[in-house]
């Protein structure tokens, strides 16, 4: 029997591998926060669309970028 690829698996008490460790929580941004993201550098939140999502201004462009996102880090 295969578990499904998203599924977690449980961990049993008496394994003896350690436990995987907990998610991080993700990152909340808000209206003017000061932002880098590893392509296009650093900028500013404009619009944060219910935690789905956030638009940033980078100064040369301006982008849409879906959360939670591990290239972009609030500063």
């Amino acid at each position: 029997m295969k578990t499904a690829s998203g599924e977690s698996r449980r961990h049993l008490p008496t394994s003896p591998f350690k436990p995987p460790p907990p998610a991080a929580p993700a990152e909340r941004f808000s209206v003017n926060d000061q932002v880098t993201h590893d392509r296009y550098g650093l900028g500013v939140v404009m619009d944060v669309e219910d935690g789905v999502a956030v638009f940033v201004d980078f100064r040369s462009r301006q982008e849409r970028i879906t959360t939670p996102c591990s290239k972009l880090h609030k500063l």
